[in-house]
């Protein structure tokens, strides 16, 4: 059982890496020669996107927990609060593009694909991998509310940068269309869901954590 256990995990770990870094270098190459732009500000709107950061973490988390798969030992990307973490940013890529931004535009041929890989099939993955996979037994309550730091510094960084470049990556934070006050709220908002995804998925952490303990008794 746990010699098929650890081989499902590592297909998890395999398809993550492997979908994760293409997707991303894909839509790095993909964004540098479909914009008529600079490549260094090509290259900057690139780490721009919540999507790609997000990803980005998916994909090092993937790589660093396959690298050091036997190794029992604790390390940060392995610890619960980590992966919770980085699995409610993920949850959240996923849940606003397809609710809000997948019709705002119509990728074709390779840009389709990438952008299915980066919005669904990846944060799908992940999610499946971190109820499955990923150790619980430490998750606090507390812990939704550190987490929000990631999202709220990203939102810093992106209006900071949109006021000096005039480049705002969603359209919800776009101040020149709407005004500060308009995606002060959209923002606001956007954390609530933050807030109560991570609420969601420390409870489910804790009741799968709860089911097992009951099991072994």
């Amino acid at each position: 059982m746990d010699k098929k256990h650890d081989n499902a995990n590592k297909l998890f770990l395999i398809t993550g890496f492997f979908t994760g870094w293409f997707a991303l270098i894909t839509q790095l190459y993909l964004i540098i020669v479909n914009n008529q732009i600079p490549v260094m500000e090509s290259v900057t709107r690139y780490f721009s996107y919540f999507t790609i950061l997000t990803n980005m973490m998916v994909v090092l988390c993937c790589t660093l927990l396959l690298l050091n798969f036997d190794k029992k030992e604790e390390r940060l990307y392995s610890k619960p609060a980590i992966l919770a973490a980085v699995t409610v940013y993920i949850c959240v890529v996923g849940i606003v593009y397809n609710l809000i931004l997948r019709f705002t535009w119509q990728p074709k041929g390779l840009q389709l694909v990438v952008d299915e890989l980066l919005h669904a099939f990846i944060p799908a993955l992940f999610l499946i991998y971190w109820l499955i996979f990923a150790p619980k037994s430490k998750l606090k309550w507390a812990s939704a509310f550190t987490w929000l730091i990631y999202p709220f510094a990203y939102l810093v960084f992106v209006l900071a940068r949109g006021a000096v470049s005039g480049f705002y990556p969603y359209p919800f934070i776009d101040v020149d269309t709407f005004g500060y006050h308009k995606v002060l709220i959209n923002s606001f908002y956007l954390l609530i869901v933050f807030l109560v995804l991570s609420l969601i998925l420390i409870w489910i952490g804790k009741l799968i954590t709860n089911r097992h303990k009951k099991n072994r008794f």
